[in-house]
């Protein structure tokens, strides 16, 4: 579900860009085959050093994969806001103190990975 929104979004951008799958996989030092299931929603997870990458390689930001042509609510739009703010704190923290923005980075991609095994063990 959100996924499949995010990836969708992800290969939007990257064709506007002019810019093809193996290609961009190369830049991003992925597989094309992951980034293609990425951009289809068949992949259950994204690393938030991807997602950087990402708007880095596409010169985009981050609400900028979460905006669709439908209106958003008012919870996304909370999310996104918060994500944002979250990822400016990291920046700035990693430019104070890189071990501590990695160790964080770190215990909320753990985080994720084990509630979505969790979440698909059920």
């Amino acid at each position: 579900m959100m996924y499949t929104q995010l990836g969708k979004r992800i290969r939007m951008l990257r064709l506007q860009k002019g810019v093809g799958l193996n290609e961009m996989a190369t830049r991003l030092n992925v597989s094309a085959g992951y980034l293609s299931n990425l951009e289809t929603g068949k992949t259950e997870t994204i690393q938030l050093s991807l997602i950087q990458n990402l708007q880095e390689e596409l010169n985009v930001t981050l609400s900028d994969f979460f905006i669709s042509t439908n209106k958003e609510n008012a919870n996304l739009k909370e999310f996104i806001f918060r994500l944002n703010h979250v990822n400016d704190l990291l920046k700035d923290l990693n430019n104070n103190n890189p071990e501590l923005a990695n160790y964080l980075l770190s215990v909320v991609e753990q985080g994720i990975d084990v509630f979505n095994s969790k979440v698909l063990v059920k």
